[in-house]
């Protein structure tokens, strides 16, 4: 039922008959976008260019899984003209506004609308839920700019081959991200491809760049860990000699901290690699506020805390806490 759920809110768009969803009728007033998370807002910063007011909603170390929107949140929703969304449940408690925003004329696009099904994971353990973390695979990630550039491009034919050539652009880029990120985590050892963090937001990340990934909570924040999780990974850890296990900077770091402890009553010493960034990015106006940084961020501190080579300043050297001269990033631990 999830599933089918999660399918139809994707195709809200073509459902909505929206009376905002044509060309612009004032071409000379930057279009009004909103987005939900990070992810989508940097993405379509990009391909917006000077052609959009874009702004986003959920902001730094918020967890979109239990977001809510306020007051002013659905004033900005009902003034916009595009809102662009992840889907697939992501938004969770939103989804019932993005919805009512839809029937109003303001058209309301699933960033993850263009990505081949095929593409997206159904974990068994969540059958009929599809996993929404679709941006933790760069390759796959991409594919929404399309989606991007092309619901800016109907909205304003006039800057519609702008709107294109910033996606190109972009696309190269993460390609260029993607090429990184798959590099440097290779060189983790065959025994220490394990990565432990605090909720499943990372299973199209081990998908596409060959780790095994275990989350202590679920899919959706919303689902508890009980002690027989955190028991049963405990075990693993001490089994399997894991080095290091992750928090999240959107998820509370309670449950990998009683890892730790679990760990260390066995005799085994396993140490908290890092912080990363999994439903929400950095702070705004730092490095790890971007995608890119996102993704370099955590490549860059998984391999390095699972044994693997990478430089401290992660892919261009503006990692905060790294080696690169320009750090402009925020240190999340």
């Amino acid at each position: 039922m999830l599933r089918w759920l999660a399918l139809f809110l994707l195709l809200v768009p073509g459902l909505a008959g929206c009376e905002n969803a044509g060309p612009d009728a004032d071409p000379d007033r930057p279009a009004r976008v909103l987005c939900t998370t990070g992810m989508i807002t940097d993405l379509v910063q990009r391909v917006a260019g000077d052609q959009a007011e874009v702004h986003g909603l959920i902001g730094a170390g918020i967890d979109p899984h239990l977001y809510q929107p306020t007051r002013t949140d659905i004033a900005a929703l009902q003034r916009a003209d595009i809102v662009f969304y992840n889907g697939l449940l992501l938004e969770g408690k939103m989804t019932d506004v993005l919805v009512r925003m839809a029937g109003r004329g303001i058209r309301v696009v699933a960033v993850t609308e263009g990505l081949d099904p095929q593409l997206l994971l159904e974990p068994p353990e969540m059958q009929g839920h599809y996993d929404p973390h679709v941006w933790m695979d760069v390759a796959a990630w991409s594919q929404a700019v399309h989606v991007i550039v092309k619901t800016l491009g109907d909205h304003r034919p006039l800057a519609a081959e702008t709107f294109a050539s910033n996606g190109a652009v972009l696309r190269q880029e993460l390609a260029s991200l993607d090429t990184y990120v798959r590099d440097v985590l290779a060189t983790i050892p065959a025994e220490q491809r394990l990565m432990v963090t605090a909720h499943d937001a990372f299973n199209y990340f081990g998908r596409a760049y060959g780790l095994e990934v275990l989350g202590i909570q679920g899919l959706s924040t919303e689902s508890e860990a009980g002690l027989n999780d955190i028991n049963r990974l405990v075990n693993l850890i001490v089994e399997r000699k894991v080095r290091a296990v992750f928090v999240e900077t959107s998820v509370a770091d309670k449950n990998v901290r009683a890892l730790v402890e679990g760990a260390a009553a066995q005799g085994h010493d396993v140490r908290i690699g890092g912080t990363l960034f999994s439903d929400a990015m950095g702070r705004l106006g730092t490095y790890e506020g971007t995608y890119v940084g996102m993704l370099d961020h955590n490549a860059t501190t998984v391999t390095r805390a699972l044994g693997g080579t990478a430089p401290a300043g992660g892919m261009q050297g503006r990692l905060a806490g790294g080696d690169g001269e320009d750090g402009d990033g925020e240190d999340p631990e």
